[in-house]
């Protein structure tokens, strides 16, 4: 039985604790939380601690807490040479405190709490100073996860960059696309299919060549009237930059 202790009790750590309670092999023995009742709904009380000192024997401690805490949590850990892992995508691994032994354990996923997610879907990236806690590492992912990646700091900075692309900002012009129809009373409804058959043409096209539209058609005409449409001077700015940056990309063809 592999035991497991999670610091932290955001987004991230309450899908960690889910994702390795479901697994017979792995135990979570105890979670930090300065807020018990954060993940007082996931675990028996004696289970969680908010004070250092009374964390337990583990063979993983898993920091899941915002990135400016990381460092200030790994030195307050009052043990030694043992093997503490994050799970930020844009945190490098030298953030952890250097009295035990360091690595990586990034779920590259979008998590909110009432999702529930499908963590064996879910891609896990390690890193680790050593291979044998490398070795570690990628035996605990592969319990809770099918992809499971070995991603040096580098590159884990370059896809969560990427990430923030594709989810966090492709996000926000859904939220911009939902103001526009309710400010002309259309349900956002009927714009869910095309979100959904768009997201599926990625799976086995590249997006450059999926990409379909008035910009990479040039179809000025069309352009034009939709600039004309817009009043909000920041939807307007956001689609003149999105329809340079298409066709700037067509020409690369």
């Amino acid at each position: 039985m592999i035991k497991v202790i999670i610091i932290g009790s955001g987004n991230v750590a309450q899908h960690l604790i889910k994702a390795f309670d479901k697994n017979k092999k792995i135990e979570v023995v105890q979670v930090f939380s300065r807020q018990k009742e954060a993940v007082a709904h996931l675990l028996d009380s004696p289970k969680i601690t908010d004070n250092f000192n009374d964390l337990k024997d583990a063979d993983l401690y898993v920091i899941a807490v915002s990135d400016d805490a990381i460092a200030a949590v790994s030195s307050q850990l009052p043990f030694e040479n043992r093997l503490v892992v994050h799970t930020s995508g844009s945190v490098s691994l030298e953030a952890l405190d250097k009295k035990n032994r360091n690595g990586i354990f990034y779920p590259l996923q979008t998590f909110s709490k009432k999702a529930e997610v499908d963590f064996s879907k879910i891609p896990i990236c390690l890193e680790s100073e050593k291979e044998t806690d490398f070795e570690f590492l990628k035996k605990v992912a592969e319990l809770i996860s099918q992809k499971v990646y070995k991603i040096n700091s580098g590159q884990r900075k370059s896809l969560h960059v990427a990430a923030v692309f594709v989810n966090n900002f492709v996000n926000q012009l859904y939220q911009m696309g939902n103001e526009i129809c309710i400010e002309n009373d259309v349900p956002f409804d009927v714009l869910k299919p095309l979100i959904q058959e768009t997201a599926n043409k990625v799976m086995t096209l590249s997006p450059k060549d999926a990409q379909t539209g008035p910009a990479i058609r040039n179809d000025q005409k069309t352009i034009a009237a939709h600039l004309d449409f817009l009043k909000d001077e920041n939807q307007k700015n956001i689609y003149k930059i999105l329809t340079q940056s298409i066709q700037n990309n067509g020409k690369k063809l």
